[in-house]
């Protein structure tokens, strides 16, 4: 029989979930956090509490399936060192450039060249003759070169990662789609539609130079108030690889992650544009709970083990005592055997409740907190 929802709700760490009233989008994304939108991350108010209880002051804190950084921000932010890994080279990407110690004033310099370079630009409204074909379907004649115009000047500064990064931002927004369905676009839509989130007739976005100059002087301002909220003295390591086999260095204090989870996100999938653009490599191939594995039973054994190897792989890093924080949000129950394959013991498992979503998508969800040790030696 179901849980009621008074039963449901006692359960709940009310210190760990927020209304949107208490905790509205602008919090969740403070500084560098919304340098880059990306599915599925962390709200880093959650990652505050979790290494306010759980890991020692000035510690150094892993983050095995690190995404887009939250972990590596807010341990920056509290105090600690981190290390981030993760196998998409995107995530790495915008890891890197979210936890810097930048040159401000030469960061400073290189982004105001670049916005008056890019107001300076005229784009003719053809397509170049070097875009791809994923550009030219992609992006409107104009967008596409002013994108591409963009990318040219990457190379010509020292802060070219930054820029990698807001192009990638930029070529997000002024893709042909629907403003309703920015995530996981199917087709390129180059007719009017009718939209809903705007509640009436909207066209396809028709240029990209908009979005490259407001992300700019947004990225530099993100970066700079960064700056001033880290601690001094800490440091954050990025490796791009498989956390199953790569050497993670350490020990560490603690782990604070939040793994994927079967048949939900393509985290290559929803960046595609970067890597079209950027030329990065990709790891798809290697990437755990992927969707195009599907939720078959072979696909479940697959990520049951792959999840298990990793944070095996984290606890043989770990300091004595350390704990393991994993957030996730498991219906299909698959952690007990994760956990005891991966040599770890459950110590508490804390819910809370999410009601927020993005795009379209609406309704809510509870996740679980699993805090566990290493398992003691036979």
């Amino acid at each position: 029989m179901a849980a009621t929802q008074e039963a449901l709700y006692g359960r709940l760490d009310l210190d760990l979930s927020w209304s949107e009233a208490e905790l509205p989008e602008r919090e969740r994304t403070k500084h560098v956090h919304r340098l880059h939108p990306y599915l599925g991350k962390f709200v880093p108010q959650l990652v505050e509490a979790l290494l306010e209880r759980f890991v020692v002051p000035g510690g150094h804190v892993l983050d095995p399936f690190a995404g887009s950084g939250t972990t590596l921000a807010q341990a920056l932010e509290s105090g600690r060192d981190a290390t981030g890994v993760d196998v998409a080279g995107f995530n790495c990407l915008l890891m890197r450039v979210k936890t810097r110690r930048h040159n401000l004033d030469a960061l400073r310099r290189d982004l105001l060249w670049a916005h008056a370079e890019t107001q300076a630009f005229e784009a003719d409204g053809r397509v170049p003759d070097d875009a791809t074909q994923y550009v030219r379907a992609w992006w409107a004649p104009r967008a596409a070169a002013e994108l591409l115009h963009f990318r040219s000047l990457v190379d010509q500064v020292g802060s070219a990662d930054v820029l990698r990064v807001i192009l990638a931002r930029a070529a997000r927004s002024a893709r042909r789609t629907t403003h309703f369905d920015l995530d996981f676009p199917r087709e390129p839509q180059v007719e009017p539609y009718w939209c809903h989130k705007h509640r009436r007739t909207c066209r396809p976005v028709e240029e990209a130079r908009r979005f490259l100059l407001r992300y700019t002087t947004d990225t530099l301002d993100r970066i700079e108030t960064f700056a001033a909220a880290r601690a001094d003295g800490v440091h954050a390591s990025v490796r791009h690889g498989d956390a199953r086999t790569l050497e993670l260095g350490g020990p560490f204090d603690g782990v604070v992650t939040s793994p994927p989870y079967p048949g939900l996100i393509d985290y290559h999938e929803q960046h595609r544009y970067a890597y079209e653009l950027l030329g990065l490599g990709e790891r798809r191939e290697v990437e755990l709970g992927r969707p195009a594995r599907g939720t078959g039973r072979e696909a479940i054994r697959e990520y049951v083990e792959g999840v298990a190897a990793v944070l095996a792989n984290a606890r043989r890093r770990l300091a004595q005592d350390a704990p393991v924080c994993i957030v996730v949000n498991d219906r299909r129950d698959l952690y007990p055997e994760i956990l005891r394959r991966a040599g770890l013991t459950l110590e508490e498992r804390l819910e809370r409740h999410v009601n927020r979503r993005t795009g379209r998508r609406s309704g809510e969800y509870f996740e679980s907190i699993l805090v566990c040790r290493a398992a003691p030696a036979p």
